[in-house]
């Protein structure tokens, strides 16, 4: 019975809720036992809410009632580890931050969850200050794949992935600067989405600036809609924020993407994906065409923007790395305090660049309303790597080259699933700047009309129409090599 609690969805665990079928209580007790069992061998979570059941029997209360106190009152829920959260340490995968605090404040998008009535689990780990696409620390060790622990989750959102990929709670908040909500939800066969930049509010604003975002990690479509009811009410602390749009994000999901005229683009012209993504990607694309999509290959015309992201990421690591005394600097991974020295050398010149990039994605957005991408282009690589953005410079260079144009622009990018785990999520579209629900449309519709195979997860990482691991045997048997 707990194995099937840990495998709804948002969605429906409210809808039993608002049926007094179920009860928050043994719902938040079944994904404490599932972090209990599983994260010795995952490290998703850092921390565990010691209060938590407490907060589900006073959901229980209010459910009985018929007084909910918001949009996700019972649902459980896990924090990144870089947002602030009240009474519990926020260490960012630093041995550097005090653990003693004080933690005195809720970021923005923890407080809306609280105000909505969702239960925190914990915090989820995160490569040192949010750093690169992998999610390893001195502090808290290296957070592995639900679907084969001989590989990463990706990052920089790793630990929140590999908690809803394996049925501890079923939403958690990342970050994403470079791909950390992206590529995580790739590697563990999650929907993702990096809103807007602004539409979800953020307090203390990111040091590696406006390519940072926030935004859901969910395991449906629905559920991401539902926590972007929750997480982009306003907030006044963040100067930076867009209008509030009082939109309900669930709405239109099931209208279907017939008529929508889609770019397709195999490499962005100049990134070499490996064959197996890229297949995977046209078997994805197809998908939206038999969905009743106006497909269009393109060539974007984008240049390698390596060198533009290069200078926005590690200036805003010179800026991390200068806000730690000196004497512990020694502390912080050395990868990061390479990078840092290097943008402590930078001119902010980029920024120039950027601007002429986010044109260019702008302008083929007045012919065609969304474009879809290989979101990664490999599989999970092995989580001892300090990885694909890791210490060597050369690793570095690599992870560059892969570095998405049109991220550099403020627009939404959904990631949604593919074709197995590991494999998963290779398609990334994106949207028109400050609308994220026709993309949410297209992932929810892609989503129904796609097969995932999942026989072989560690455990749960079910999604709309796909089938669940079959067995507790099953879901603790991991495969090698695949």
């Amino acid at each position: 019975m707990s194995d099937d609690l840990c495998n709804l969805s948002a969605t429906q665990l409210l809808q039993l809720y608002r049926a007094k079928v179920l009860s928050p209580v043994d719902v938040v007790r079944a994904a404490l036992v599932r972090i209990e069992e599983l994260n010795p061998r995952l490290n998703a979570f850092n921390f565990t809410a010691p209060d938590a059941l407490n907060s589900a029997k006073a959901s229980e209360a209010r459910w009985a009632k018929g007084e909910p106190m918001g949009l996700l009152d019972g649902v459980p829920a896990s924090i990144k580890d870089i947002l602030l959260t009240k009474g519990w340490p926020t260490l960012r995968g630093s041995s550097t931050v005090n653990a003693k605090g004080p933690w005195n404040d809720d970021a923005p998008a923890v407080a809306r969850l609280r105000e909505a009535g969702a239960v925190l689990l914990g915090k989820t780990t995160t490569p040192e200050f949010g750093w690169k696409g992998v999610t390893d620390s001195a502090l808290t060790g290296i957070t592995r794949n639900p679907w084969n622990t001989g590989c990463t989750p990706g990052g920089s959102s790793g630990g929140g992935a590999a908690a809803v990929a394996a049925g501890m709670g079923p939403l958690t908040i990342g970050t994403d600067g470079g791909g950390s909500i992206r590529i995580p939800c790739g590697f563990t066969g999650l929907f993702g989405l990096k809103p807007s930049f602004g539409r979800v509010p953020a307090w203390p604003l990111s040091p590696f600036g406006t390519v940072a975002h926030l935004g859901p990690i969910t395991r449906t479509v629905a559920d991401a809609a539902l926590m972007m009811n929750v997480l982009t009410l306003p907030d006044a602390r963040d100067w930076t924020a867009l209008p509030y749009d009082p939109r309900d994000y669930r709405v239109g999901l099931e209208d279907g993407i017939r008529g929508l005229r889609i770019a397709y683009s195999p490499d962005l012209g100049y990134v070499k994906v490996n064959p197996e993504v890229a297949a995977l990607v046209r078997e994805a694309v197809q998908v939206f065409a038999n969905l009743g999509a106006h497909i269009e290959e393109v060539g974007p015309g984008f240049e390698n923007p390596a060198e533009i992201f290069r200078v926005h990421w590690y200036a805003g690591a010179a800026y991390v790395v200068a806000g730690v005394p000196a004497e512990q600097r020694k502390l912080i991974d050395p990868g990061l305090r390479e990078v840092a020295t290097e943008g402590a050398k930078l001119t902010p010149q980029a920024a120039h660049g950027r601007s002429a990039e986010s044109r260019r994605a702008r302008r083929r957005d007045e012919r065609l309303s969304h474009a879809v991408r290989p979101a990664a282009d490999a599989d999970a690589a092995d989580p001892g790597v300090r990885g694909r953005q890791g210490s060597s410079r050369g690793q570095r260079d690599e992870a560059l080259d892969r570095v998405d144009a049109v991220q550099l622009s403020v627009q939404p990018h959904p990631a949604a699933r593919g074709d197995g785990a590991l494999r998963v999520d290779r398609v990334r579209p994106a949207g028109r700047p400050a609308d994220r629900r026709p993309a949410l449309r297209r992932c929810n519709r892609a989503a129904r009309g796609a097969r995932v195979r999942i026989d072989d997860a560690v455990p749960h990482a079910g999604h709309e129409g796909a089938a669940c691991a079959r067995s507790g045997r099953d879901r603790h048997r991991s495969r090698g090599g695949r």
